[in-house]
């Protein structure tokens, strides 16, 4: 943490000096929500939270109650995965609002914490809200990418949620199934297999969702590229 660390006030006005209006319109485009958003793009938050560098847990907690669309994205960009505890990981998840508040806040922060694989099942499985049950699934793609020491096992405990919950119509939950089911399929050849054989039983579920979610899968998870990657 830098040694003048700066205060909630200035960072808000740092935040501010990097907005661009116009980007709102294509930040609503894409299925953001930018009620209280200042454009300011993912680019110049990383900037800023190189600047400011990561453990202020304080600053990091004003700047998420604040409720700004950036100050929220950038809290998730500079707090201290060992400070977080799971009451804390509750309620910022209660508060996701958007899809790219649920991405960042999963994988810049959520993953890394001694509660990811328990709240990847957890919100996966047993919530229902919108942007708390896509949390879950994207915990799950996220820990596929980033958790180089991960057993199988950690990602095969996944497989049968992932079936259960592809009938979910909702766009930003059936995405986040694909994404995580993709993710896990690409990590190694066992695991692809696996997914393959995942994705082909989900193929026969009677529903718009689960069928979209199989066959996307299965695009890519046998595709030329990605044998080829695993088996070398």
């Amino acid at each position: 943490m830098p040694e003048n660390p700066m205060s909630y006030d200035d960072i808000i006005s740092l935040i501010k000096s990097h907005a661009d209006p116009k980007s709102i319109a294509g930040m609503a485009k894409f299925g953001i929500n930018v009620t209280r958003s200042y454009g300011t793009s993912i680019p110049a938050l990383r900037a800023i939270a190189k600047k400011m560098g990561k453990g202020n847990h304080t600053i990091a907690q004003e700047l998420w109650k604040s409720g700004v669309h950036e100050a929220r994205l950038l809290a998730s960009m500079i707090h201290d995965y060992n400070l977080v505890r799971e009451e804390q990981m509750e309620e910022w998840v209660k508060g996701f609002d958007s899809w790219d508040i649920c991405d960042q806040c999963c994988s810049n922060l959520f993953d890394k914490t001694r509660y990811a694989y328990k709240k990847a099942t957890e919100w996966s499985s047993s919530r229902d809200e919108e942007f708390v049950k896509r949390a879950g699934f994207v915990l799950m793609a996220t820990l596929a990418v980033h958790d180089k020491k991960a057993k199988n096992n950690a990602f095969l405990q996944f497989l049968p949620i992932i079936k259960e919950q592809s009938t979910d119509e909702r766009n930003f939950v059936k995405k986040a199934v694909n994404w995580a089911l993709r993710q896990i399929g690409k990590r190694n050849l066992d695991l692809n297999k696996e997914a393959i054989k995942t994705s082909k039983s989900i193929q026969n579920i009677p529903s718009s969702s689960a069928k979209w979610i199989a066959s996307n899968a299965i695009s890519e998870l046998t595709s030329p590229s990605v044998q080829t990657r695993l088996q070398s």
